[in-house]
């Protein structure tokens, strides 16, 4: 019998399922949506947290459709490790104190995603594909 390697296939669905809630967070700080970041609607247009947002919107939106994945995990594992050292550990050293347990995950999952790249289900791959 033969071994179906379904490696490529399910590293498309981590990504479009991370892309799909990671976007999630975007549209709070930016748009206000979900009832808004902590609870206080949009966040202020240009500040840190807002150009955060838009990163995370933007990089979504790419991590979505597999288009140029590895730079944009990166950046976005970037962005959550930044976003983990200089708002949840202030609050505590450990994530589980410190409630940055999802900002960890992120970045490590973003970062596996730049190493990995986007799967089978992927612009990217269809672009390589077509050169």
């Amino acid at each position: 019998m033969q071994r179906v390697d379904w490696s490529g296939w399910l590293l498309s669905v981590l990504r479009i399922v991370a892309g799909f809630l990671f976007a999630q967070h975007g549209y709070q700080k930016v748009l206000g949506a979900f009832g808004g970041f902590g609870g206080r609607g949009a966040v202020p247009v240009g500040s840190l947290l807002w150009i955060g947002g838009m990163l995370e919107i933007v990089g979504s939106a790419l991590l979505l459709l597999g288009l140029f994945t590895r730079p944009v995990a990166f950046v976005l594992s970037g962005e959550m490790a930044a976003a983990y050292f200089r708002t949840h550990v202030p609050r505590g050293f450990w994530p589980i104190q410190n409630a940055g347990e999802l900002a960890v995950v992120y970045s490590f999952l973003f970062l596996y995603l730049s190493a990995a790249g986007g799967g089978a289900w992927s612009l990217d791959r269809l672009l390589r594909r077509k050169r």
